[in-house]
Order: structure tokens, then C-alpha cells, then sequence
């Protein structure tokens, strides 16, 4: 059964990146949590989806440029509010929790990947003993390279609309190949079955990502991908349960 994956700890339902969202998705009857990472100036590792603070909190800067406790100042303007969390802590909060980690690595504010950063995020979920439950992503093929440079565990190639419309079917998966990429993710809009049957007859795994509504959740689960994120994770797993019935019947 296609597995789900909570965006950003529920941004629909919770606010993006919030406490309240990633812990009450540990608690979900669900695969995945997705969320992303950026370095802080002095070291530190957030959980946060902006380069910025800006968008989603009451403070403004690049993370990169902000120590960790400036940046964990920052109220999160959603919700029940809270400050950003650090991978440390959302490794703690999971760390008895079912759910696995699906790991976004973010570029920094120019769309440049951070240097060294990769191999940071792997130390710390492995130090924390989640490496070995984490699956990494990235919309960045030069990411995804660091990935598989540094960790064998499942990494995959977020390709985004204009990406999929300029390249087309064919040369994405020729760039997968050729790169080592075992797993494409597509936002559910452009997926199709021509598409996964493409995706698949060339041995790569085929995922969806902004699975949001019903119909486009729907539309997952009757592809069969392998996992789709969503903002809507209650949403999602009420969807999946009946349409396991439905099946079963």
C-alpha cells in the first residue's frame, strides 16, 4: 500500500514546521514525516522549509547568518505558535514514534547548496540512532550526489514541474540513471500513468509530492505510487483506510 508521508508535519492542518505539527504526527497512523534542514551560522541544524525566517515567523533573516539561539527566538506564526525545532529535537520526539523520517535537503538562500552540510545532517541523525530510519531527498541532483556520496540509505530526486516540462520524461530518467538516483518524486499534477509506467519500466521508484486535496490524494493511491507527502496527513490516512476497504471487499 502506498505509503504517506506528512509534509512538513501537516502544514494544512498545523502550520508549517510547527512543534504541535511534528509531534502529533508522531503519534499518526502513518510512514513518514517529510521535513527540511538548514545549517545555522555556528553549527546548529533547523527544521525549517524557508532559507528565512521571514514567511513564517515573527523574526526576519537568513538562517545560515543567525546563530542557532537566534533563530530558535523566533516564534512560528501558526497555530499554537512555538519556536523552531533543531534536528536534535525532532530526533528526541521520534525516537519512540513509528513514523519514519523523510529528510529534505535544502539549498541555501541563492538556491547553492551549503557546503559540508550533508555530511552534518547524517552524523546527527546517526549519532541519534535515526539514520538508519531516515530516507533522503532533494530537488538538487548535486544534492542527492552528496547524499549518495556520504550514506547508502534511499535518496531521491524531487523534479519539479518546469524541470519534468523542460527536460521531458525521457531525460529525466536518463539524468537518474546516469547520477545513480534509485527514486524520482513528482508533484501529483503532472504524474500520470504513462508517466509511472515510464518511471518504472526504467527500474527507478515513482513518488508524488503537494498530494493536498482529495482528489489529488485519491489520485495517489489509485496510481499505486510508492509514497506521496501531504499537508493534510489526517486527511490522507482517512482517504487510504477506505480505500483499503474498498479493495478488500
Amino acid at each position: 500500500m502506498t505509503r504517506i508521508a506528512s509534509h512538513r508535519g501537516g502544514t494544512l492542518e498545523f502550520g508549517d514546521s510547527t512543534p504541535q505539527g511534528f509531534a502529533a504526527t508522531a503519534r499518526m497512523d502513518l510512514e513518514e514525516v517529510e521535513f527540511d534542514v538548514h545549517p545555522t551560522a555556528d553549527g546548529g541544524i533547523v527544521v525549517h522549509h524557508d532559507a528565512t525566517l521571514d514567511g513564517t515567523t515573527d523574526r526576519t533573516g537568513e538562517i545560515a547568518k543567525l546563530t542557532l539561539a537566534e533563530v530558535q527566538s523566533a516564534v512560528i506564526n501558526y497555530g499554537a505558535g512555538g519556536h523552531p525545532l533543531t534536528l536534535d529535537d525532532l530526533c528526541a520526539l521520534y525516537a519512540g514514534s513509528r513514523v519514519n523520517f523523510r529528510c529534505e535537503i535544502k539549498p541555501g538562500l541563492g538556491g547553492r547548496p551549503y557546503e559540508d552540510f550533508v555530511p552534518k545532517v547524517i552524523a546527527t541523525l546517526a549519532d541519534k540512532g535515526m539514520l538508519e530510519r531516515t530516507s533522503f531527498s532533494s530537488f538538487l541532483v548535486r544534492s542527492v550526489n552528496e547524499l549518495a556520496a556520504a550514506t547508502d540509505r534511499p535518496r531521491l530526486w524531487l523534479v519539479s514541474p518546469a524541470v519534468l516540462r523542460q527536460l521531458g520524461p525521457d531525460v529525466v530518467i536518463e539524468v537518474a540513471q546516469a547520477h545513480g538516483i534509485p527514486e524520482i518524486g513528482v508533484h501529483i499534477d503532472t504524474a500520470d500513468d504513462a508517466l509511472m509506467e515510464r518511471v518504472t519500466g526504467a527500474g527507478l521508484t515513482f513518488g508524488c509530492w503537494a498530494a493536498h486535496s482529495p482528489a489529488q490524494i485519491e489520485k495517489a493511491l489509485r496510481l499505486g505510487v510508492s509514497v506521496f507527502t501531504t499537508d493534510r496527513p489526517s486527511l490522507a490516512i482517512s482517504i487510504r483506510n477506505q480505500y483499503r476497504r474498498e479493495i478488500t471487499a
